[in-house]
């Protein structure tokens, strides 16, 4: 933030925005009294920032307003709501107290701007100290806790802080290159999945867009660029398939609209990558939403599959792409009917079918939830969210998870895909994909998970370790004289039914931490790490334990998990075999007074004797031409990432002050760095031959692995190769794509 006097196109500025804001305002506030309260909000905060910059340059106080903007037209939040928001800075940034401003707006106001202004300090938070990594992650996890129990409290604090944090990212392209990869990695960490979780379908669109834009800025590009040449190719079928479903549904009574939804990049990038697919089998690109009035004396769910018959009685549909969210609604509370047909012209569009209040939700989540809920509606959805919430009270209530396992298990519980199954007496319970038959168990019943034996899946006999599918019907089978079992811990997915287990053997410590020294002698021995000191205390260390006793009890109570130390010792052993060269450190002196904030370190990955240690990460192997982050170690040396690598987020979301900004400088050609490249196609006599003599022959391509596999005419595999830089990578692709057989090769990793 800067200071200069206002000039009179600053307040004009200022005035006219809040102007839009006031008459969005107006259609939320129930009474002129409510309005009156956002009037004043506005009142104070605008004197508060007076002549305070953002940045940019612009008037601050077109921050909170923009916040303020956000929380009434995306999330659909109250007066209360829209006045912390436009106070939302106010504490923090300038001499004005809490107690201030419950004095002016009273307590419910003054609470929500408090909890917002904890949370700012919490993540704003750079610690200095000469603390370890860990006590500083674990710092940076507990402050996370802090924030996420304010959903318990008072939820509409993380619904503001969202907008603010989606604004914040609206305008990240003023910020330090080494604070916003800070700001994207947190973003993306949480509250990206926050955001989804809650249901704010449009807030979580826009944080991903920015976060791809940004963190992979070529990808976003040509993403968006197939988009748009699709688009403009396909307005005249959009528009022939649209006016017939007009026709039908005006002529059946039904009072309704219909919006087009094209997929957003970060979409169509994900699927593209995750899945593995090219952009022409992005088969849900077009959307078709049809938000229908409810009839009274209907339920809306038979409105729903009365539209979907009218549909499919003039198109042809996909079986498989059928998917009923009204019966089961998401865990979000989104609810909505949707089905692919394919138009006349072989277009295939997903047909999402809503009631407005369905719409409301899916748009707006757990605000529109509410609600409804307060007048008196009782969604299907409403169960699931309440459970939701009571999950989330009950992780961060465990006492018994150290704070970085706590950060990752609400991360992994934001992210985790949910499925739906039965009781015998056809009760639906909704539980994590990959979930087993005794996960199930604990889900209904304490004492039926403790006690459980075996189960029947569809009337068919199984264990208790056996993965569960949607639409399984599941009995447990118990015995009275049962107990739990360690090995249980092994096989078991859900946090709860683990944390259950567990709590059965803390009354065994002595037991409990003999069994977890065995399996560490065993993953050490498995491993071929060496048993001494060194080993030990990095694994209590990396692992958030307090001394040798307690690693081999959480490990016997399987707080800590069998992976868990085999990644540390593969890691370990990886470091010290990993390739690493030398780096120069710059920093440029603007020569300006100290008062002025210093710019940050840069790092240029360079081979110059003398210079610091860095070290290519091996979880996403960055070659020179990726856009890189780096995180500095207390030994002085950085590792480098790929922006977009999930480790490099989870990492700068707890220890933003290790962040560095990496430039990739010259690198020898002689230096080579492995990268995958997977193909797939049609198979033919000389194919494989083909391909390793273009690579080794005429590109000068050096290989380590090939692995290519053919089945019915169709072959799959991937070949390991060493390059030099992106470009050189990026030539060997559009070679390869343009050999006879090949239809699909992209880079994946290793």
């Amino acid at each position: 933030m800067s200071y200069s006097e206002f000039t009179p196109e600053d307040y004009k500025v200022i005035e006219e925005a809040y102007a839009v804001l006031r008459a969005s305002a107006e259609k939320r506030c129930a009474s002129q009294e409510e309005l009156d309260v956002v009037q004043k909000a506005y009142e104070f905060a605008n004197e508060a920032h007076k002549n305070v910059r953002r940045r940019s340059g612009e008037p601050y106080m077109l921050h909170p307003i923009a916040v303020a903007q956000i929380v009434v037209d995306d999330i659909s939040l109250g007066y209360k709501s829209i006045s912390a928001a436009l106070l939302h800075d106010v504490v923090e940034d300038t001499d004005y107290t809490v107690d201030d401003l419950r004095q002016l707006f009273g307590d419910k106001i003054a609470s929500l701007v408090d909890g917002l202004t904890k949370i700012k300090n919490v993540l704003d938070k750079e610690d200095k100290t000469k603390q370890s990594d860990y006590a500083v992650r674990s710092l940076q996890a507990e402050n996370f806790k802090r924030i996420l129990l304010t959903l318990n409290d008072d939820p509409r604090v993380v619904l503001i802080k969202l907008a603010d944090r989606l604004h914040n990212c609206r305008t990240i392209e003023f910020m330090p290159e080494h604070k916003r990869d800070k700001i994207l990695s947190e973003t993306m960490f949480i509250f990206i999945p926050l955001a989804h979780r809650l249901g704010l379908y449009t807030v979580k669109s826009e944080l991903e867009n920015i976060w791809l834009r940004f963190k992979e800025p070529d990808a976003y590009a040509e993403v968006e660029r197939m988009i748009s040449r699709s688009v403009e190719g396909r307005k005249e079928d959009i528009r022939s398939f649209v006016e017939p479903i007009e026709q039908m549904l005006t002529g059946a009574g039904f009072r309704f609209r219909i919006k087009t939804r094209i997929k957003t990049p970060y979409s169509v990038w994900h699927k593209m990558n995750t899945k593995h697919v090219t952009f022409e089998e992005v088969y849900d690109l077009y959307a078709i939403r049809i938000i229908f009035e409810a009839a009274p004396g209907q339920s809306e769910r038979d409105q729903c599959f009365r539209i979907f018959s009218m549909l499919t009685s003039k198109f042809r549909y996909l079986p498989e792409r059928m998917r009923d969210w009204v019966e089961n609604p998401k865990p979000n509370g989104y609810e909505a009917l949707h089905c692919t047909l394919i138009g006349n012209s072989g277009v295939k569009v997903e047909v999402q079918i809503r009631s407005n209040r369905m719409d409301d939700i899916a748009e707006r989540g757990i605000a529109a939830h509410w609600r409804y809920k307060q007048d008196g509606y009782a969604g299907e959805g409403d169960n699931e969210m309440d459970r939701w919430l009571q999950s989330i009270k009950e992780i961060l209530s465990n006492p018994d998870v150290n704070a970085l396992e706590l950060l990752d298990i609400i991360h992994n519980d934001l992210t985790s895909a949910e499925i739906t199954v039965f009781t015998p007496r056809g009760e639906q319970r909704t539980i994590q994909k990959g979930a087993t038959v005794l996960d199930f168990a604990y889900l209904i019943h304490t004492e039926i998970g403790n006690k459980a034996i075996a189960a029947k899946v569809n009337q068919k006999l199984c264990s208790l370790s056996q993965v569960i599918k949607t639409g399984d019907q599941i009995e447990i089978i118990t015995a009275e004289e049962e107990h739990p079992k360690r090995e249980w811990l092994q096989f078991l997915q859900t946090r709860r039914a683990k944390a259950l287990v567990q709590e059965y053997f803390r009354g065994e410590r002595k037991a409990t931490a003999d069994y977890g020294r065995s399996v560490l002698e065993q993953q050490i021995a498995a491993t071929g790490a060496k048993q001494d000191p060194t080993t030990l205390n990095l694994l209590i260390q990396s692992c958030g334990a307090a001394n040798a006793d307690d690693l081999y009890f959480k490990l016997g109570i399987g707080a800590i998990s069998v992976d868990s130390i085999a990644d540390v010792l593969k890691k370990a052993a990886k470091s010290k075999g990993s390739n690493s060269w030398l780096l120069k450190m710059f920093r440029k002196d603007n020569g300006k007074n100290n008062a002025q904030p210093q710019k940050p370190k840069n790092v240029e990955l360079t081979e110059v004797e003398g210079g610091v240690h860095y070290i290519i990460a091996s979880c996403c192997n960055p070659i020179p031409g990726d856009a890189v982050v780096g995180f500095k170690s207390p030994d002085g040396s950085i590792t480098i990432h790929k922006k977009s690598c999930p480790v490099a987020e989870s990492i700068a979301s707890t220890q933003g002050d290790k962040v560095v900004v990496p430039h990739w400088g010259h690198v020898s050609e002689s230096l080579s760095f492995p990268v995958r490249i997977s193909m797939q196609g049609i198979d033919r006599i000389g194919l494989v031959n083909e391909i390793t003599r273009y690579l080794s022959v005429v590109m000068g391509v050096n290989m380590r692995r090939l692995d290519i596999a053919a089945d019915e005419g169709i072959f799959k595999g991937f070949i390991d190769i060493f390059v030099s830089n992106r470009e050189v990578l990026e030539k060997v692709i559009k070679k390869l794509s343009s050999v006879d057989g090949i239809t699909k090769i992209t880079r994946t990793d290793l």
